[in-house]
């Protein structure tokens, strides 16, 4: 069943929007904590979010800027804001898709149903040794461990396992990187290697990545 995280303060339009997701088989929760929003999308890993752009404690537009740095889950913005402007700046900031208030509620399903189809087409499941990557979600799976990388984590991972036994030069990862549109500095790479490497670490692969001076890195 997938899951479905409303982030609105109105009490009886996040009630409804959790009646009709209910209804329709959904797993629905409604976010409490507004001032320590983005810690709970973390905590609850949604498949999805629901986003009003008018929060207390945190602008929607930022909250969703802020999720998109650091998750990769699809976010369909759900707001009063009819100005073109705010459609803008919230598909430019990572918003999968943009409905003005008052919805239509079939067309709301239709919607989620539509990205649900998008997105499962597109999330790719890779392994490396005995461990499963999610790269759609960000999750290294082992047994019963489960480690979250950032988006620049799993980008460089998921290059280092493409290429797997074969030295990858820094250029060539913060090339891919740029491809991406994450700007990474040569110092920030180094930082998110490290990071990498201890969450490795912390599902049992030491050693996975290894140096070779002057030459670059290479997963083992």
């Amino acid at each position: 069943m997938k899951k479905i995280l409303i982030i609105e303060d109105d009490h009886s339009i996040a009630l409804a929007l959790k009646a009709l997701l209910d209804a329709s088989q959904y797993e629905a929760s409604i976010l409490k904590d507004f001032e320590h929003a983005l810690s709970e999308v973390k905590n609850t890993l949604p498949d999805l979010i629901l986003l009003d752009l008018t929060l207390p404690y945190i602008n929607g537009e930022i909250l969703l800027k802020n999720i998109r740095q650091e998750l990769d889950i699809p976010i369909i913005v759900l707001t009063s804001k009819t100005a073109e402007v705010d459609e803008v700046i919230s598909m430019s900031y990572g918003a999968d898709d943009y409905i003005t208030k008052p919805y239509n509620p079939t067309i709301l399903l239709l919607r989620i149903s539509a990205l649900f189809k998008r997105v499962d087409k597109v999330e790719e499941t890779l392994k490396y040794k005995d461990a499963k990557i999610n790269i759609s979600k960000g999750l290294l799976l082992k047994e019963n461990k489960e480690i979250m990388l950032t988006k620049n984590e799993m980008l460089i991972f998921s290059y280092l396992l493409n290429n797997q036994d074969k030295i990858v030069t820094r250029d060539e990862l913060i090339t891919y990187l740029w491809d991406h549109t994450e700007y990474v500095s040569d110092n920030a790479l180094t930082v998110n290697i490290s990071r990498l490497r201890n969450k490795l670490e912390e599902i049992g692969f030491e050693d996975a990545i290894e140096t070779r001076k002057g030459q670059g890195y290479i997963l083992l």
